[in-house]
């Protein structure tokens, strides 16, 4: 099963742009979407080698697939999904 992890910052704007535009393509596609606060789980966000936010990080099967820093738009984020 395919899962979305999001790593954001209650600080950064561009963390807020990406969560709207993906509850959008979340709305459509049905793929969860774990999000992680790296200042509260920065322990989490050292295991996957987070550097900057916001990061998505897409797994299949428990294992990482692939991942993207910054932020998309809809229809880009609908493609990476999808793909």
């Amino acid at each position: 099963m395919k899962k979305v992890i999001r790593f954001t910052a209650s600080w950064c704007q561009p963390c807020k742009v990406l969560a709207k535009n993906l509850e959008s393509v979340n709305n459509v596609n049905n793929v969860p979407i774990e999000v992680v606060d790296i200042d509260v789980h920065q322990e989490l966000a050292v295991e996957y080698g987070i550097r900057s936010v916001p990061t998505l990080v897409m797994k299949e099967e428990n294992i990482e697939v692939k991942r993207f820093s910054g932020v998309r738009s809809l229809k880009e984020l609908e493609n990476w999904i999808n793909e």
